[in-house]
């Protein structure tokens, strides 16, 4: 499925729709270059899912842990991980196997230790298109 995003709201709002429909144990990865808008698609994400607080990207702490939804919602930046294994410090399977939903972003780095299942959002500019565009592709991967 593509999805074309004229402006940071068409971003958040299709965040805000897959929030909603989320179930527990569902692994989303969230992949595009710097600046694309993966902060706002999990801004709307956490709001579909009824979190209210401020969310933010967890570049250097890695993983951010919010419980006030309908189901715990676990935020990952990867950005910095130098090598998969280094998941395994932060005791990753029990968030990517848990009753909660998680959110990766820049999963490429990790794709040796990602699920089997997962719904891969891909977010790209187009500068022909205009300055806020972006071409949001969905793609589900079911082992």
């Amino acid at each position: 499925m593509i999805i074309d995003s004229f402006n940071p709201e068409d971003t958040f709002n299709l965040g805000v729709s897959l929030g909603k429909k989320a179930r527990p144990g569902e692994v989303f990865c969230i992949n595009g270059d710097l600046g694309v808008g993966k902060t706002v698609f999990t801004q709307g994400f956490a709001n579909g899912m009824g979190i209210n607080e401020p969310v933010n990207s967890p570049t250097f702490t890695i993983l951010q842990e919010y419980q006030s939804g309908r189901l715990p919602l676990y935020h990952f930046d990867v950005y910095r991980i130098a090598d998969a294994t280094e998941m395994e410090e932060i005791g990753y399977e029990d968030y990517f196997y848990g009753d909660g939903v998680c959110l990766i972003e820049w999963s490429e780095l990790i794709k040796e230790i990602l699920p089997s299942d997962i719904t891969i959002i891909t977010i790209t500019k187009d500068l022909d298109k205009g300055f806020n565009y972006r071409r949001i592709t969905i793609q589900t991967q079911r082992g």
